[in-house]
């Protein structure tokens, strides 16, 4: 509703005559309130983009009104606009359930593909092993009324209802727990973190403070750095086992799924089958270059169609064989099944929880959809499916006990037996697709954090963003799944060292969110005990008949986590020594500002962009430049390029500039964030974004006093966040754009000849990387000081000139006087992974026609 003429657009909600309208008929008093609710939110706020229109809201604060005012409510007479204009707020509702709606129809390819899959393999691990001489109804009916009681309380209970709410800035999974924590605590280890990044607008996302009673706990872990990377070491372990599943996911996945065909052609022989499965990896693999976008649009169709599948052939197989299986929802029938199988029984464990084995893809793909159409897609149409399909098993093997070595597709019904083959290869396919995708992400995030080497990251698609390929990674896991697939040629083993990978991601998980309970959430200490000991009890004791299996195939996903986790611990450590040395052997300010403006050397026109990892002083390393270059730049920015703990950084808050050293050394720091999550795109707008941020923080410095105060004062760590559209819409700098040919090529500069032959052959190798020539002028303006405009005049002119990247070429050892373990791990290991993984100028995408580069010896 729109406010009168003249009046205020902030009355006080009392004061506002809400209207006349119809009454609705006397048996609906709930939605007389909830419209008199709903109308007096329109009418304070004036403003239909500011009113929640969920059904929720609305009943709530209709229950929560006193009963004259409900009386008074229902007494109202509803007009014809007033009318509409519910009917307005409601298809706002619908529009944002049918968004629901939507995404979750598109999680069920991306999400519920492995979880989904695991009825193929279920029942045969569980009755393979130790409970061959336990094949009984009985039995039978206890392992199916164990599968239904941990569908409920892992997956149903734990992650749809509680964990999904734990979101950080809607993002999932274990990193996005740890970004939550160490944003409100100081856990993380990150050395480069700045008061400045608590500023930025995902930072503070959740209850702000600290509760009392969790305040002694959050001292101790930040005092004690031991905790700290106790803490860090938990998170990477579970990070190695998620890359673990990237392994054994597609291994058992497609090996369970062309089992079939031994099924119904008894002549094939294992070798055939696994030839075929071999096949049908490699074909995976080989074609995840091409990105999943092209045929995504297929994915969601086929497990939609493999869960109806399976729940008809449940519904089936239930009302056929068996119907007294339903009886199997009692816990009765655990107890039972326990007390006849014993420690078998408990052994056998390993077997049940693979039935859940994907369930951690729903919180970890959280930040593809929304937690309500997660909640949506898995409570009314996937848990019922495995439910019915897992009872439709159990009736079939009760009534045939001899079929459990090919339970699943021994129960398929023979007409349908061929397009349920298929369908199954199909959604195992799309269930292995899903796991290396999310394999790829978390290599990205680890690498972000400091713990993994830097690889070559390449996106997929223009149009969906987080969709990467990493070449390296890809190729490994190939190795490793052909390698694990031919090596064990049976389900139950690869299944044994799988259900360990997912159950120690899901014991992991659990112990964030206790802490998530307490430091995020603000809630009593009781609270997350009890939550803690009630999961960890439930996941301890499939945990410790996973471990039971460690020499039966479990070792596998142990030896797997374990490789992953000295690379991440070793490029962790020494990425970590290298900076502690440029921490302690910065260049000294007075060293800088007793050289003067020129540092004792020649100051040519161009720009030299300095790459650092420190985010505060001058790098040793610039002391080189200095001695070893004859002449430097008339422009010196020095760029640290970071990670923060947020998920994803703002374009408008990306890029934080200072000074170093008073104005005539035209000497300035830039420092470029992005999240865990952000991906760094080469879209060769660097340089210009840059200028321009820069120009605008000179301009900012003269006019806002923070960054007006006296020479005297300290000329490093002072930053301002220089938003891109505050930049985009500054008049002083005048911009214009042309392709960069012949033409712009022929532009005169202070570029020798042969600099600009070499420049105009690496665009011609390079075409894909041309980049659009911005030259920029400064505007005409009256009030600009001298001295503003004097630096701006210098900024653009050495823009014109020419822009170098400038980077030290490190080279790490160990001190003479170093243990022998940290000469292994600095000399042999961490100098192998730096030779052998990416180079800082490519993964900064740096054009190699413009870096230079100083050797350099670090003795940590």
């Amino acid at each position: 509703m729109e406010p009168e003429s003249g009046a205020s657009t902030s009355r006080n909600p009392s004061q506002v005559r809400l209207p006349s309208f119809t009454r609705f008929p006397p048996p609906f008093p709930l939605v007389n309130a909830s419209v008199g609710v709903l109308l007096r939110l329109i009418a304070t706020t004036n403003s239909f983009q500011n009113i929640s229109c969920s059904y929720d809201l609305i009943i709530r604060q209709a229950a929560e009104m006193d009963g004259s005012s409900c009386l008074g409510v229902c007494k109202a007479q509803f007009s014809v606009k007033d009318i509409w204009l519910l009917c307005l707020c409601l298809q706002v509702s619908w529009r944002n359930l049918s968004r629901n709606l939507l995404l979750a129809y598109q999680s069920f390819g991306v999400v519920y593909g492995d979880l989904s899959t695991s009825p193929l393999y279920v029942y045969r691990s569980v009755f393979i092993g130790k409970l061959q001489n336990h094949q009984t109804p009985d039995a039978i009916f206890g392992a199916f009324s164990l599968i239904f009681w941990t569908l409920t309380l892992i997956p149903l209970l734990k992650y749809v209802f509680i964990l999904l709410s734990a979101d950080d800035n809607g993002e999932g999974g274990t990193f996005a727990l740890y970004s939550l924590l160490c944003r409100h605590a100081k856990f993380s280890l990150l050395p480069n973190q700045q008061a400045a990044d608590e500023e930025l607008s995902a930072y503070r996302y959740g209850p702000s403070g600290v509760s009392p009673s969790s305040l002694p706990l959050k001292r101790f872990l930040e005092k004690h750095k031991k905790s700290r990377t106790a803490l860090l070491i938990v998170v990477l372990l579970g990070a190695c086992m998620v890359i673990g599943d990237g392994v054994l996911t597609p291994a058992i996945s497609v090996l369970a799924s062309v089992s079939g065909l031994q099924a119904a052609e008894h002549k094939l022989t294992n070798g055939e089958v696994l030839l075929f499965a071999c096949v049908i990896l490699v074909g995976l693999f080989a074609l995840q270059h091409c990105g999943t976008h092209r045929v995504a649009f297929l994915f969601a169709p086929i497990v939609i169609i493999w869960l109806i599948s399976i729940f008809v052939i449940g519904v089936y197989n239930t009302i056929r064989w068996n119907p007294k299986i339903v009886s199997a929802f009692s816990p009765y029938y655990i107890i039972k099944f326990f007390h006849e199988t014993g420690k078998d029984g408990w052994i056998s464990l390993g077997g049940v929880l693979l039935a859940i084995t994907g369930t951690e893809a729903m919180f970890a793909d959280l930040g593809h959809f929304t937690a309500s159409s997660i909640r949506l897609a898995f409570a009314f149409f996937v848990y019922p499916c495995l439910v019915v399909q897992y009872m439709g098993q159990a009736a079939f093997l009760s009534m045939n006990i001899d079929n459990i070595p090919q339970s699943f597709y021994a129960s398929i019904p023979e007409r349908v037996f061929w397009p349920v083959f298929i369908i199954a290869t199909l959604a195992a396919i799309v269930a292995s697709q899903a796991i290396i995708t999310a394999t790829f992400s978390i290599v990205k995030q680890c690498h972000a954090l400091g713990c993994f080497p830097r690889v070559k990251v390449v996106h997929t698609s223009r149009h969906i963003y987080g969709q990467i390929y990493v070449p390296e990674i890809n190729w490994i896991l190939m190795i490793l799944t052909l390698s694990v697939a031919i090596g064990f040629q049976d389900t139950t083993v690869i299944g044994n060292a799988y259900g360990l990978a997912c159950m120690t991601v899901m014991f992991i998980t659990t112990f964030l969110m206790a802490l998530v309970i307490i430091f995020v959430w603000q809630r009593s200490f009781l609270l997350a005990a009890g939550f803690l000991l009630f999961f960890w009890f439930i996941e301890g004791v499939y945990l410790s008949s996973a471990l039971m299996k460690v020499p039966q195939g479990g070792w596998v996903s142990l030896v797997l986590s374990f490789i992953f986790m000295a690379i991440m611990f070793i490029w962790h450590y020494g990425t970590r020594k290298k900076y502690n040395f440029d921490l302690h052997n910065k260049v000294s300010l007075k060293w800088l500002l007793g050289l003067g403006p020129s540092l004792g050397i020649v100051r040519v026109p161009g720009i030299g962009l300095v790459y650092s990892e420190l985010a505060t002083g001058v790098p040793a390393i610039f002391s080189h430049f200095v001695t070893n270059l004859p002449a430097f730049h008339n422009v010196l920015v020095f760029v640290c390029v970071k990670s923060v703990p947020v998920p994803f950084v703002a374009p408008e808050e990306r890029f934080l500039i200072g000074r170093i050293c008073p104005r005539p050394y035209r000497m300035y720091r830039c420092i470029v964030r992005y999240g865990y999550k952000d991906i760094q795109r080469d879209d060769g707008n660097f340089e210009n974004q840059l200028i321009r941020s820069i120009a605008e923080f000179i301009q900012m410095e003269a006019v806002e006093p923070q960054f007006s105060s006296s020479e005297n004062t300290s000329f490093d760590g002072r930053m301002a966040v220089i938003s891109t559209r505050s930049v985009e819409s500054s008049s002083s700098l005048i911009v214009s754009e042309e392709e960069a040919s012949g033409a712009a090529n022929s532009i005169q500069s202070s570029k020798s000849l042969t600099l600009q032959s070499l420049r105009s052959a690496y665009d011609d190798e390079n075409p894909q990387v041309r980049r659009r020539q911005v030259r920029f002028q400064l505007s005409a303006s009256l009030g600009m000081d001298s001295s503003v405009r004097e630096e701006l005049l210098d900024l653009i002119q050495a823009k014109e000139a020419g822009v170098a990247y400038i980077m030290g070429h490190s080279y790490v050892k160990a001190r003479r006087s170093s243990s022998y373990l940290k000469k292994l791990v600095i000399d042999i290991a961490y100098s192998f992974l730096r030779k052998n993984c990416r180079g800082p100028a490519v993964a900064l995408n740096i054009p190699h026609i413009s870096l230079i580069e100083v050797g350099m010896i670090y003795y940590v």
